[in-house]
């Protein structure tokens, strides 16, 4: 403004330089042009005055819709607080049932009794050459036909809850095994990554493997065949593994971790596999290990409801005893053995809590309903692998991609009600 008005009083000093009509009309001219930058000026100011007036309007606006949004957002954690201990109470409750109601022992009645015995009987000829034609009746063909399902054990501890977890780290595919060896003083620990492979990576000790970011720094065992599954164990300084070859046989091989050798190998008699857990359909056959040895545990077609179980001589790969227990293939996870009793763990096929629902003691001592429903900790998806140690009393178990180290209590078996 006071550049216009220093203007204007040049241009009237240059105007009384100007006489007669000259003047006049410079004078109208220089009024026209002030007039039209006065109106220029008033316009500007007004839409000035609207714009502060606008912007004003719409931070009030947004101070309200902040405002609303932060009673919104308390309203919303207060609610996410509220459901968050009404889901805590409602699980406690879901234990509390499942405990004092749990479920009922899953034993089948076979109507065609006969019809089986007959089974085994041709089956028994055809694995031995023996006929029993000749001594149907016997006392001692029946005991070799159906061996007795009650077994002396010297172990008389069973599980009395899972006492602790701790994740380790994330290491390798979403199925694999973890495992040490539980006989002897070797802190080495082997990592079988996939559910078919055949290169084994072994780190020095747990803190070893713990520490290390990626497989580089792992010692590497090259098999001389691939594995498949998920069901191997390392026992007595010896990887008992299980290959799979033509016409859907299974071999169990035991490889000598010392001299990287193939010490012996054998096909267990057993006939028509089917996969041994329903929600691993990638193992079966599972070897593992406990206080007396090494089990098999598989299943069958000609019983492909439940799951089956033997023992397995570690000096020769054979078959000490078979059974076939009342645990079902159907929601099955993973298994493992304790003191001569299988204890099956189930889930569901959308992820929830792992829990052992059936227990088979071979000794005959325990069985599922004399044993709670044990649950494990709330956990990633499912676990492709559960690996007892029964030189530390805990599980190694592969959850997800995760490494996981269950911690169990023990009770006599006595102390069962």
């Amino acid at each position: 403004m006071a550049g216009i008005v220093l203007l204007t009083c040049a241009l009237l000093s240059f105007a009384t330089t100007i006489t007669g009509q000259g003047q006049q009309v410079f004078l109208e001219y220089m009024q026209g042009r002030i007039g039209v930058l006065e109106e220029r000026i008033t316009q500007w100011h007004d839409q000035s005055s609207r714009y502060s007036s606008e912007l004003r309007e719409f931070k009030n606006k947004v101070l309200t819709l902040l405002e609303n949004i932060e009673k919104e957002r308390e309203s919303l954690r207060n609610e996410m607080e509220n459901t968050n201990v009404r889901v805590d109470r409602l699980e406690r409750e879901v234990d509390y049932m499942e405990t004092q109601n749990p479920a009922p022992p899953c034993v089948e009645v076979d109507e065609k009794l006969t019809e089986l015995q007959n089974k085994k009987k041709k089956k028994y000829e055809k694995l031995t050459g023996c006929p029993t034609a000749e001594i149907h009746g016997n006392e001692e063909t029946d005991v070799a036909i159906n061996p007795p399902t009650i077994r002396k054990s010297y172990c008389s501890d069973t599980i009395s809850q899972v006492s602790a977890m701790k994740i380790l780290k994330r290491f390798g595919s979403t199925s694999g095994l973890w495992t040490k060896d539980p006989v002897g003083n070797s802190e080495k620990v082997y990592i079988f990554d996939g559910v078919g492979n055949d290169t084994v990576f072994v780190f020095s000790r747990m803190k070893e493997f713990t520490l290390s970011s990626s497989s580089r720094k792992a010692a590497k065992i090259k098999l001389p065949f691939p594995w498949i599954g998920t069901g191997h164990v390392v026992y007595q300084g010896n990887l008992y593994y299980i290959r799979h070859e033509q016409d859907n046989e299974f071999q169990v091989i035991k490889f000598n971790l010392a001299n990287k050798t193939v010490v012996d190998s054998a096909v267990l008699p057993i006939e028509e596999q089917v996969p041994v857990y329903g929600l691993s359909q990638f193992s079966y056959i599972d070897i593992v290990a406990d206080e007396e040895g090494l089990w098999a545990i598989y299943a069958t077609k000609e019983n492909e409801k439940n799951i089956c179980l033997a023992k397995i001589d570690p000096s020769n790969l054979g078959i000490e005893q078979m059974w076939d227990t009342p645990c079902p293939i159907e929601n099955a996870e993973s298994a493992f053995v304790v003191c001569g009793a299988l204890y099956v763990v189930y889930n569901t096929k959308l992820p929830s809590r792992s829990r052992i629902q059936c227990v088979f003691d071979v000794s005959g001592t325990i069985s599922s309903e004399n044993v709670p429903i044990i649950y494990f900790p709330k956990r990633y998806g499912s676990h492709s692998s559960m690996k007892y140690n029964p030189k530390e009393k805990q599980i190694y178990a592969w959850d997800d991609g995760y490494q996981i180290i269950y911690k169990l209590t023990m009770k006599s078996k006595e102390d069962l009600d």
